[in-house]
């Protein structure tokens, strides 16, 4: 049996998913699933839909859902009716992820500073790297909320559009 061309396309897409995953330094199949998640119909799949549309163990389904569960991208969930669990993208998993990684800039910030505490009395060459990281990831932290601030309210207002389309959108224009 062969693919359609239509199947083929959402095939490449999820692989490019995977792709992008690795490159960021994550799991290939843990960026499939999330791919995959992306674009199916109906929106949750179970552990063994995923087995089979990937072409994947169900060792590595279960360890790379795992993975996206911890990381807040997706969630776990049980239909009435059904006996099996389901998977699907978290609802705002894409604002709860930039929240997750502003945590990790104010560590990274954190992280510098005591560096500097522990080179106090070095020359200003030796702290000139952490001076750079401290000061790269402060401006981060300061500017960040603001951005984070203005992306929910737009958000919101996208959601509250009857046509799925925000006026925050239009406003950008």
């Amino acid at each position: 049996m062969t693919a359609t061309l239509h199947e083929t396309t959402i095939a490449h897409f999820v692989e490019d998913v995977g792709l992008f995953f690795e490159q960021s330094g994550l799991p290939r199949m843990a960026g499939r699933i999330l791919g995959r998640l992306l674009i199916s119909d109906p929106p949750h799949q179970s552990h063994e839909e995923l087995a089979t549309w990937l072409h994947a163990s169900k060792g590595s389904i279960s360890t790379m859902t795992r993975l996206l569960i911890q990381s807040g991208l997706v969630e776990r969930i049980a239909l009435p009716g059904h006996r099996r669990d389901y998977f699907r993208l978290k609802p705002h998993a894409w604002l709860e992820l930039q929240r997750s990684k502003f945590n990790q800039l104010i560590a990274m910030r954190q992280i510098a500073e005591r560096g500097l505490e522990l080179l106090d009395d070095a020359s200003i060459e030796q702290r000139e790297r952490l001076e750079e990281m401290r000061y790269v990831f402060q401006w981060f932290e300061h500017e960040l909320p603001l951005l984070y601030e203005r992306l929910k309210q737009e958000h919101a207002a996208r959601l509250a559009a009857p046509d799925g389309t925000a006026a925050a959108e239009e406003e950008r224009q």
